[in-house]
């Protein structure tokens, strides 16, 4: 989930700036920092403080700009290969090939480390700590099952629903892929037409949730599958198509828009501190401002804004958090109870948001420095 100079660990962005590279790597570290953020806010008990509470909670906005972000990266690909008649499709193999030996090693490790670490400690209920929970977390497959809470949830991997849904598009994307620029846009480029199909697309995501509450007959899981989050990827599908029609964009409008979007839907509109909205209007407006947001946050990266937002993005130290995005993400649940206990000694749901996030991070990066440097295959 992160990138390099050249080559990117996303499928390929040789023809893009190193700039723009170093900006799109940089804006992962914020996507990071609002996770970690977010989760110290739960556990030291923030979310119950009215309004500041469900700001804290929508720091979970983070997960929607990995989300964008990997919808503009990996479609990227085939949208140039579509714009220029004479350049091939990327290959499909190649591609999947580049997903796994990229996720796979330093979340292997992460799931094995947390397994044998519960194994000798205790941090309240641990449905998931059985032989088949260790299965279903290391396949990625523990969000496909009727009570999901109760079944494969592990302590320290609770974030991993989100990676699921990611390995889910990854899955899907060729086929998106195929059906938007081979079927509907016939091996042309089309660009307003493929527009139209993304729009389509991204009415999956109502149309899911209006299924998952008005119905039972879907496992409770249902609700954080693909179909709930596709219009988030489908935000940086959108870009992709934008990019090569030479649309720019600029941070100066986009990001005071998603300042006050990230507002709007702080407020009991997009529904209680919950990765997943009790009522259908809640869920619908989350999902809604969600894609709007991180969207908006990506465009000017995406989109040849080189002004100021650009280059913070793409300073060494936004850049170097980045580089290690994933690997803050995969650990920092099981950094942040040890913090939280072992160095902090606060009960849960208690003590500062500050402290706990700044020891969480003070822990996690070089952990997660090592993680990377150690399971990142190299071209």
């Amino acid at each position: 989930m992160t990138l390099s100079k050249g080559l990117d660990a996303q499928g390929g962005l040789e023809s893009v700036s190193a700039s723009r590279v170093d900006s799109l790597t940089g804006i992962r570290a914020v996507a990071a920092i609002l996770v970690v953020l977010t989760h110290a806010a739960y556990t030291t008990g923030k979310y119950t403080h009215g309004y500041p509470g469900l700001v804290y909670s929508r720091m979970e906005i983070g997960v929607p700009i990995f989300f964008v972000l990997s919808g503009f990266l990996l479609f990227s690909p085939w949208v140039r290969a579509a714009a220029a008649a004479s350049r091939e499709a990327p290959s499909v193999r190649r591609y999947a090939w580049h997903r796994v030996r990229r996720i796979m090693p330093a979340y292997v490790v992460t799931v094995l480390a947390a397994y044998l670490l519960y194994h000798f400690r205790t941090a309240g209920p641990n449905p998931g700590h059985t032989w088949m929970g260790l299965f279903r977390n290391l396949t990625l497959t523990q969000i496909y099952t009727d009570d999901y809470l109760f079944s494969y949830l592990h302590q320290g991997l609770t974030q991993m629903w989100s990676l699921a849904v990611e390995v889910a598009f990854y899955v899907a994307l060729p086929v998106l892929a195929y059906l938007l620029l081979v079927v509907l846009c016939r091996r042309r480029w089309q660009p307003r037409l493929l527009l139209a199909g993304l729009m389509v697309l991204a009415l999956v995501t109502p149309a899911w949730l209006t299924l998952v509450h008005v119905t039972d007959f879907l496992p409770d899981g249902a609700k954080l599958w693909l179909p709930t989050y596709l219009a988030w990827f489908v935000g940086g599908m959108v870009l992709a198509a934008l990019r090569e029609m030479g649309v720019r964009g600029y941070a100066m409008v986009c990001v005071p828009l998603a300042l006050v979007c990230y507002f709007i839907a702080s407020t009991p509109i997009a529904g209680e501190p919950t990765t997943s909205p009790a009522e259908l209007r809640e869920g619908l407006f989350k999902a809604g401002f969600y894609a709007i947001i991180s969207t908006l946050v990506v465009a000017p990266l995406a989109l040849a804004d080189r002004g100021w937002y650009a280059s913070f993005m793409a300073s060494r130290p936004m850049v170097f958090l980045g580089e290690i995005s994933y690997e803050i993400f995969l650990i920092h649940l099981v950094t942040m109870e040890l913090v939280m206990v072992n160095v902090l000694h606060y009960p849960i749901y208690t003590g500062s948001m500050f402290w706990l996030f700044v020891m969480t991070m003070l822990v996690t990066v070089p952990l997660a420095w090592l993680l990377h440097r150690f399971t990142r295959v190299r071209s």
